[in-house]
């Protein structure tokens, strides 16, 4: 039996609630990712715009609690905007 401490059973519960946190800000992160990159797929500019800011704030969120690093944040929500960007570019 490896967890015999009450501290250490503390920190098990206590992980377990984090872990379960933690994964359902990043399901949400990725679910408005998908919509961004289905957006740009469709050819929908102005659909794309809206899904981009949606998802840079929940991304900047996730940094924020501590979920993404803020290098990958910064990574995903560049290469967001350059694919949105370019859908706008050719379709002007």
């Amino acid at each position: 039996m490896p967890q015999t401490h009450k501290s250490t059973i503390r920190r098990a519960r206590q992980t377990e609630r984090r872990h379960e946190r933690n994964q359902a800000t990043v399901n949400a992160v990725k679910t408005l990712i998908k919509k961004v990159q289905s957006a740009v797929d469709g050819k929908k500019a102005d659909e794309a715009k809206t899904s981009l800011q949606a998802a840079t704030s929940a991304i900047g969120k996730a940094v924020s609690k501590g979920v993404l690093h803020r290098n990958t944040a910064s990574r995903r929500i560049s290469r967001l905007t350059h694919r949105v960007n370019a859908l706008s570019g050719s379709g002007s």
